[in-house]
């Protein structure tokens, strides 16, 4: 069968993409080596952190404007609660570069918080032990966003609307055909008009196999684990509307940095927090996927005891997930300098899932040749 536009990968963008092609009337068919939702990747562990101004740059704040309006939308479709609306914190020394071009992108969008010192800080959320030298950027709007739903629901709207979704199918080849591309899988053969390949962490070895690496950026795998610490007595304290997601910055450097969220589940309350690292890379094939008690007790040790003295440090479970970081920590989209009809979009670079409903919605339309409702310009390997 012959198809408007293919999309290999559904995690956070893929299936952001199929579901806005489907809902455009394409003919799409979907493809995944797994049966997303799943755990293998990049799109999972209960939640992820969304706001609407951003010290990674102003050129992503259309598209997280634009998903928070899509993800409302597809509560009302599906019924699904996605995005929880919980506030949101930037902490960090007052001459912190993310925090200060945070507070430039609030600016600049017209976007509404509040600029908080420590006092004040502390008097509104004393869960934070703060060293009094700290500047808080509050966002109102920020919340978290739940990936596993969030894709379920962008599946289901797309097959409503038409979609084929095939799962537990690794993609083998692209190819030329015609003006278009030839996809093949072990069953079958495909043929359509455009390809977007978002395989997240699959996608530098996808290329590299098929000897369509050229124009690729240089893209690093890097591990990266998520924490559940118990909230204990302290529970009420660590719940929505009491306790906001946050992003809490101390330094410069790597482990100077910590984020989480409130309790999402309140059967068993727990702060979940998590760093980022980029030194130590990994693949999709070799990656550990088991988090070690060791693991979590150096977390809680050296970035949570001191930060928030009411958690005890016991753990109640721990997840692994990958980053794939192109340099600069970028979004990298661009076409195929060996096949112009096959788009790629990869990588978030590890801020990808609050922007991936409005970056699949411009995705679409870019498929479709049609006008983008957000610039992606910015992302493109030669910008």
């Amino acid at each position: 069968m012959h198809y408007d536009a293919i999309v290999v990968g559904l995690g956070a963008v893929g299936a952001a993409t199929l579901c806005q092609l489907a809902l455009r009337g394409a003919r799409v068919l979907g493809i995944d080596r797994f049966a997303p939702p799943h755990d293998q990747g990049s799109s999972h562990g209960e939640s992820r952190i969304t706001r609407l101004a951003l010290g990674e740059g102003e050129a992503y704040a259309p598209l997280v404007q634009r998903s928070h309006a899509l993800w409302r939308d597809l509560e009302t479709r599906t019924g699904r609660q996605l995005m929880t609306t919980t506030g949101g914190l930037v902490l960090g020394p007052r001459d912190s570069a993310f925090l200060g071009r945070t507070i430039g992108c609030a600016q600049r969008f017209g976007i509404a918080h509040e600029l908080l010192d420590a006092a004040v800080l502390r008097a509104r959320f004393p869960q934070f032990a703060l060293r009094g030298d700290e500047l808080g950027y509050c966002e109102p709007t920020a919340g978290f966003v739940r990936p596993e739903e969030a894709i379920a629901a962008q599946l289901d709207v797309a097959r409503a609307a038409g979609a084929t979704v095939q799962t537990g199918t690794p993609v083998l080849a692209l190819a030329s055909a015609g003006d278009g591309v030839r996809v093949r899988t072990a069953g079958a053969s495909h043929t359509t008009d455009r390809v977007l390949v978002a395989a997240g962490a699959w996608l530098p070895g996808f290329l590299a196999d098929q000897g369509l690496a050229d124009g690729l950026p240089p893209l690093q795998i890097c591990r990266q684990t998520m924490h559940w610490f118990d909230t204990g007595a302290a529970a009420a304290d660590f719940a929505p509307g009491r306790f906001p997601v946050f992003i809490w910055a101390w330094g410069e450097g790597e482990g100077e940095s910590l984020y989480g969220f409130p309790a999402t589940d309140m059967a068993a309350p727990a702060l979940k927090v998590a760093g980022e690292q980029t030194l130590q890379t990994t693949t999709p094939e070799q990656i550990d996927r088991q988090v070690q008690p060791a693991e979590s007790q150096a977390l809680y040790r050296e970035r949570v005891a001191a930060r928030f003295p009411q958690i005890a440090g016991r753990v109640l479970r721990a997840r692994a997930c990958m980053y794939t970081v192109a340099p600069g920590s970028r979004f990298a989209i661009d076409t195929l300098p060996g096949l112009p009809a096959v788009l790629f979009a990869s990588a978030c670079s590890g801020h990808g899932f609050k922007h991936s409903a409005g970056l699949g919605e411009s995705l679409a339309e870019q498929l479709l040749g049609r006008r983008t409702t957000c610039d992606l310009g910015p992302f493109a390997v030669a910008g």
